[in-house]
């Protein structure tokens, strides 16, 4: 069974960087699209960026353009977010998705997979 286990949240400072990481157990991960989701409680989830099984084709949401950038090792069965210039509305559970037909896709529901997520907390 795949599963997804998304890493490095936390708390910072508004302003500030992370990077939060994926690590997943597909096989092949390299034919999986992957994507990062974000919810606060009561909402949707949000889409942030998704990425090809390759790498060279990405998506990012327009509120997130030119801060946050999706990024992936296939050796090494991990996706990223960097994260800069973080907002007070960034709060939230981040959730990494995949998607083992390979397409991207702004949809959590066109995603078969997803982890636990990783809490990550904007202070100011």
């Amino acid at each position: 069974q795949v599963q997804l286990v998304e890493s490095g949240g936390g708390l910072v400072q508004a302003g500030g960087s992370l990077r939060l990481s994926c690590a997943a157990s597909a096989r092949p991960f390299s034919e999986y699209s992957m994507g990062w989701f974000r919810q606060v409680p009561g909402k949707e989830r949000e889409f942030l960026a998704a990425i090809s099984w390759s790498g060279v084709r990405t998506l990012h949401a327009d509120s997130v353009k030119g801060r946050f950038t999706i990024s992936r090792d296939n050796a090494k069965n991990t996706v990223y977010l960097q994260k800069n210039s973080l907002r007070s509305e960034g709060t939230a559970v981040y959730y990494c998705d995949g998607r083992p037909d390979g397409r991207m896709s702004v949809r959590h529901n066109e995603y078969n997979y997803w982890g636990q997520g990783t809490q990550v907390t904007v202070s100011s």
